[in-house]
């Protein structure tokens, strides 16, 4: 049984509560109306995100963030979803294209019988393009995302990234550097989009469109944290009862113990990766 559940430790002058979220205007595609609901035969009460050949859908959150809590719940389509990415996740890359930084919880579609991978990601100013092909980390989860509702979120701080779920710490990402971390405010995302070519066992199997739509299911959307118009004073949010930020002794063995049992990749741990950039990874 998990432990070591998130204990938020709020500052002042806080923007907190619920997000607010318009459709990104010129990459929003589908999203769905309940002409559309009613057409595929889906009953929904929770926002939807759909790919379908054309085109995918997805999300931006009306103002940037130069730190906080962003998370959501959210459910995945079963069956087979290889080569579609569900996601929500932190970026600049409108205000900085080619130079960007994010900072990311996908969702790997899958074949039948086999597990979604959930992949956590983070880029610095554009290096995902470069020689450092981001940071990855990878887990199957101790649970079916497709059968309820689960709440995954990003902490971000000017001291680290921590990726939960569920409120259970699985990954923590260190500032070592101001070059090996973001700290230009970022809006927060939701997408489905094709990623056939790599998504999937590095591309080996498609989207299939037979099998659309593609749905996810977002819900219980949450942010504490200051925006890039707070005053300078506003302070991040902690993932602990210490207002310093880090984590509890508790949250510590909780992240080694998933780390552990269900991660399937670590880009510290890969040997053909240059690691000369990513001190993070030193120890």
């Amino acid at each position: 049984m998990l432990s070591g559940h998130l204990h938020l430790a709020t500052g002042r002058a806080l923007d907190s509560g619920q997000l607010a979220f318009t459709k990104a205007t010129e990459t929003s595609g589908v999203i769905p109306t309940k002409e559309w609901y009613l057409s595929n035969k889906i009953l929904a009460r929770f926002p939807l995100l759909v790919l379908i050949s054309a085109t995918g859908s997805g999300f931006k959150s009306v103002k940037p963030f130069r730190s906080g809590y962003f998370a959501a719940s959210i459910k995945l389509q079963p069956g087979y979803t290889a080569g579609v990415i569900t996601a929500f996740y932190l970026s600049n890359n409108e205000a900085h294209p080619g130079f960007h930084d994010e900072v990311d919880i996908e969702f790997l579609g899958t074949t039948f019988g086999k597990p979604y991978t959930l992949q956590t990601n983070v880029y610095i100013r554009g290096s995902g393009d470069g020689r450092i092909i981001g940071r990855e980390m990878k887990f199957h989860l101790w649970f079916d995302p497709t059968k309820n509702f689960h709440h995954y979120a990003i902490l971000w701080s000017p001291k680290e990234i921590i990726f939960l779920v569920d409120d259970v710490p699985i990954r923590r990402y260190p500032r070592k550097s101001a070059a090996t971390f973001p700290l230009r405010p970022m809006w927060v995302y939701g997408s489905i989009w094709d990623a056939s070519s790599w998504a999937t066992e590095e591309g080996k199997y498609k989207a299939d469109y037979r099998y659309q739509p593609f749905v996810a299911s977002y819900t219980n959307f949450k942010a504490a944290g200051c925006s890039a118009y707070s005053p300078a004073w506003c302070r991040p949010v902690s993932a602990s009862p210490f207002r310093s930020g880090g984590l509890s002794g508790q949250q510590y063995r909780t992240m080694r113990w998933v780390q552990r049992y269900h991660m399937v990749y670590n880009y510290c741990e890969d040997n053909k990766r240059d690691h000369s950039l990513t001190p993070e990874c030193w120890g």
